[in-house]
């Protein structure tokens, strides 16, 4: 599979925004979900405040 084809089958629309799981960017970088959300939450200053956010059942 192309990678373009990869990102795309990977984005998902909820509430109408466009939103990729921590699991599939992990898997295109070739890192554990784990190691993503770290390296995100240590270097939060890089990302837009948007970038991750965690979804509840409210």
């Amino acid at each position: 599979m192309l990678i373009e084809e990869r990102i795309t089958k990977s984005i998902y629309r909820i509430r109408d925004q466009k939103v990729m799981l921590d699991a599939d960017l992990a898997e295109m970088y070739g890192i554990e979900t784990k190691i993503l959300k770290r390296a995100v939450r240590r270097n939060s200053e890089r990302f837009p405040n948007d970038f991750m956010f965690e979804l509840s059942k409210e």
